[in-house]
């Protein structure tokens, strides 16, 4: 059949793991590969920086539910990858990275950007290897798709030395493995599937805890039949929003700490024991409870805290075989002390906000901006939310209401994902509403991706909470804090998209609707308030 270039062979493996869409910046070696991408037709994303090219990559993961395809040159541009990949490793997202690197035959000779990038990259993702040859291309990245898709997701990268790329193979010698396909679903041991349910089924105080993994399992619906069947309150961790929607009869988002601390049987369910939820421990959590945990990967079960029952299986699975065993255990319309205890705390929690959400004072106190969102947004929505104060206060005022429809800093607590992760999913899903919420200092970090936004005509509409720096400082006494009043949305004027500059509580539903309705990406920067400090758990010994 003649012969094939290695840069060729990225590309039609690529299409044949059903990639069709690529973040990237152009560079050699990558060139070839990424043209013939094109010609293949994959949508081809250029970007601003390869970080946000990483970070698009996985937003358009999560909104897909397939992997996300990022690529770089080599040397600096690879490792400008790296937090990207990292962040999506913590998130358990399933991104395939794609790394030029300098020719293999000049390894050790000090050649143009060389640089061991395979041990740079292997600590920040699932997998990563080295490209040896350019006949093995469709099997490398077979394997990489394999490894993103399969247990416990994540990133999968491969390095791609350019006298690889560019090296002339026999077509006939290169083997064509078969598409990774991950349809397959671990179910849990029946009788600890048994055990989970009648310890459930005799609890006066039940609790459900999920995460992320429900909506990588595409168990949502599973989800909801089984609260809708039990009656059993749940909460989820921040990106696993929307699960259930927030405004389910047994969602109480105010009443966290009591439910947690209080709870006497707890079933974790597609989320990790990491410092999100305090790691499954006391004092936040009931040191009495008895602990169910749910997860497809055998070396999360009881990691961090002991687990009373522990179930190794797909959460979509799991949720199934519980279904078939809850028929007569539960009375879901049941209105217990303890789901009456819950909705009273959850009132109480959402009446302490309610003068901050209502009020008129300039500067503009952030629950008012998010309060403005929140009413302005469809119920299908896409929130991307990043930040400090913002963060926070976005998570205690604003609701989600579909799977995979938020999105957010992460464990990995990455300041910067707004604007890539909005870009993503809404190459993703162009027919969503999409609002990016930034802190005014995370913005500055992937700023120049708006331009990215108007070249490839994706109106994402940004609003910045502009508080003058990073995190708020009522004293006036934090070092490095201060940036400023800056009029960011003059940087839209400049690339041609919408600009709207707002100072008063009034004046941002108009904003809203304005930037929407231009069909433009645009900002919407709101002058808030810096004294303004939102309450969170506290993660570390230290706080910024």
């Amino acid at each position: 059949m003649g012969e094939v270039f290695g840069y060729e062979l990225v590309a039609r493996a690529l299409k044949n793991e059903g990639a069709d869409t690529m973040f990237f910046i152009m560079g050699g070696p990558m060139l070839g590969a990424q043209d013939a991408c094109r010609k293949l037709g994959i949508r081809m994303i250029d970007v601003r920086h390869e970080q946000a090219a990483a970070m698009m990559a996985n937003a358009y993961a999560r909104l897909t539910g397939k992997a996300g395809v990022c690529s770089a040159a080599s040397g600096p541009a690879t490792t400008n990858l790296i937090t990207g990949v990292a962040h999506a490793y913590n998130d358990s997202a399933p991104i395939i990275a794609l790394g030029g690197a300098s020719p293999i035959s000049q390894f050790h000779s000090e050649v143009f950007q060389e640089i061991d990038q395979l041990s740079l990259m292997r600590p920040a993702c699932k997998w990563a290897a080295q490209a040896i040859t350019a006949r093995r291309i469709p099997e490398y990245i077979n394997m990489a798709y394999r490894q993103a898709l399969t247990g416990r997701l994540g990133p999968a990268y491969l390095d791609l030395p350019g006298d690889v790329l560019y090296a002339r193979v026999d077509e006939d010698s290169v083997v064509w493995p078969q598409s990774a396909r991950t349809a397959h679903r671990i179910p849990g041991d029946p009788g600890l599937v048994k055990g989970a349910v009648d310890l459930l089924s005799r609890a006066d105080r039940p609790l459900l805890v999920t995460g992320s993994g429900i909506l990588w399992s595409n168990a949502s619906e599973e989800l909801r039949q089984f609260v809708d069947a039990t009656g059993i309150p749940f909460m989820t961790t921040p990106q696993g929003r929307g699960v259930v929607p927030d405004d389910h009869p047994r969602s109480f988002l105010a009443a966290r700490n009591m439910a947690f601390q209080n709870a006497d049987v707890i079933m974790f369910l597609g989320t990790r024991f990491n410092y999100v939820i305090s790691h499954g421990q006391p004092p936040r959590f009931n040191p009495d409870a008895k602990v169910l945990q749910v997860n497809t990967d055998p070396a999360e079960i009881g990691k961090g805290r002991p687990v009373d029952v522990g179930i190794v299986g797909d959460a979509k699975t799991v949720l199934r075989q519980m279904l078939d065993l809850v028929q007569g255990k539960f009375d879901p319309r049941k209105d217990t002390p303890w789901v009456s205890a819950l909705r009273e705390q959850d009132l109480k929690g959402q009446a302490r906000l309610e003068p901050f959400l209502n009020s008129d004072e300039v500067p503009i106190h952030p629950l008012r901006l998010c309060k403005e969102v929140r009413d302005f947004l469809d119920r299908d929505a896409i929130l991307v939310v990043d930040g400090q104060e913002i963060l926070n206060y976005g998570r205690q005022s604003i609701p989600t209401f579909v799977p995979g429809h938020r999105l957010n800093s992460g464990v990995f607590g990455t300041m910067g994902v707004g604007v890539p992760f909005g870009l993503g999913a809404k190459a993703a899903k162009p027919d969503k509403q999409v609002l990016v919420l930034h802190g005014d200092g995370s913005f500055g970090m992937n700023a120049m991706e708006m331009d990215t936004a108007v070249r490839h005509h994706l109106p994402v509409v940004t609003v910045i909470s502009l508080n003058g720096g990073w995190t708020a400082d009522p004293d006036g006494g934090k070092i490095g804090r201060d940036l400023g009043y800056v009029r960011y949305e003059k940087m839209m004027d400049a690339f041609g998209g919408h600009s709207e500059y707002v100072e008063t509580p009034r004046e941002i539903r108009p904003a809203l609707e304005r930037a929407f309705a231009s069909g433009k990406p645009a900002i919407v920067n709101v002058k808030t308030d810096y004294r303004a400090r939102a309450t969170t758990m506290r993660f570390t010994n230290y706080m910024t």
